[in-house]
């Protein structure tokens, strides 16, 4: 009787065993896709950067060279104490 009753908590513990495991290989799973979103999220991140970095770029190379002519002329300070 003893050896039914140990064969069964077994029998039960294996049960409970294999239904973590389910578990934790659907967690996986859906880890792994939320992994797989966030890196091509990323990764679209990372080439609107590019890309605005690009355009930065150009709008600095069109900006003159000589900035002394454009800027306004230096105010004398106020005497007025």
């Amino acid at each position: 009787m003893a050896d039914q009753t140990t064969v069964v908590q077994l029998a039960s513990r294996v049960d409970r065993l294999l239904l973590r495991h389910q578990e934790l290989q659907r967690t996986n799973e859906l880890l792994s896709a939320q992994v797989h979103s966030l890196t091509a999220e990323r990764d679209l991140m990372r080439s609107k950067l590019a890309a605005a970095r690009s355009r930065i770029d150009a709008l600095l190379d069109r900006i003159p060279v000589s900035t002394e002519a454009t800027l306004p002329p230096a105010q004398p300070a106020d005497p007025t104490p």
